[in-house]
């Protein structure tokens, strides 16, 4: 009687900063990845974010070298996607590129960072009445991931971070809870922001 063999499934935990292959789909069961290649000079730039429940496919994108990443402690499973999960992911990675791609020429570093973490509440954050709930601290967002994201320096990062609460437009919200207001899409007519922004 011949033997039948069933496919398998790799089921990865994996502690923040761990590598992945990237010739394998992962579906993120928990924690954030982050796929990234470097420039000419080494330094490196970040090309998607995923958390919970999304779906990672490093081959569709045509890009040397890369490396995907556990941003924080994750729980992933490897995954063999449909034609449409290929395309939808696909979507997500012409939609992500562009938006890191805009975000990266905002300028002043104060608004790039500002950008970037409306984006990365929009994405991963928690709606309140207040408006959005984004932990750093969850995500294992340093500053300077932060920075390899923006494509500031740290220290930038870390300046930016203070003047961007100093004029209130993000408020901690707990130990490690940035809240972004709801009241900001408001602020676009503010001339105080512009200032800022």
């Amino acid at each position: 009687m011949p033997t039948t063999m069933t496919a398998r499934h790799l089921h990865l935990r994996l502690k923040a900063g761990a590598d992945l292959p990237a010739q394998l789909s992962w579906r993120i069961d928990e924690g954030y990845l982050r796929l990234c290649s470097w420039s000419d000079r080494g330094e490196p730039f970040t090309l998607g974010l995923w958390g919970p429940g999304e779906l990672v496919i490093p081959a569709l994108v045509t890009l040397s070298p890369m490396h995907l990443q556990a941003l924080s402690s994750a729980r992933v499973e490897e995954a063999h996607p449909s034609r449409e999960e290929r395309e939808a992911f696909l979507l997500d990675q012409c939609l992500q590129t562009s938006t890191l791609l805009r975000l990266s020429r905002a300028r002043p570093a104060e608004s790039r960072l500002f950008q970037l973490l409306l984006w990365l509440g929009e994405r991963f954050g928690r709606v309140s009445q207040r408006g959005v709930s984004l932990s750093l601290d969850d995500m294992n967002l340093t500053h300077r991931h932060l920075a390899e994201i923006s494509g500031l320096s740290r220290v930038t990062v870390t300046k930016a971070i203070s003047l961007v609460r100093q004029a209130g437009y993000l408020l901690e919200e707990g130990a490690d809870q940035l809240l972004l207001p709801e009241a900001l899409p408001n602020l676009q007519r503010d001339p105080c922001r512009e200032q800022l922004l």
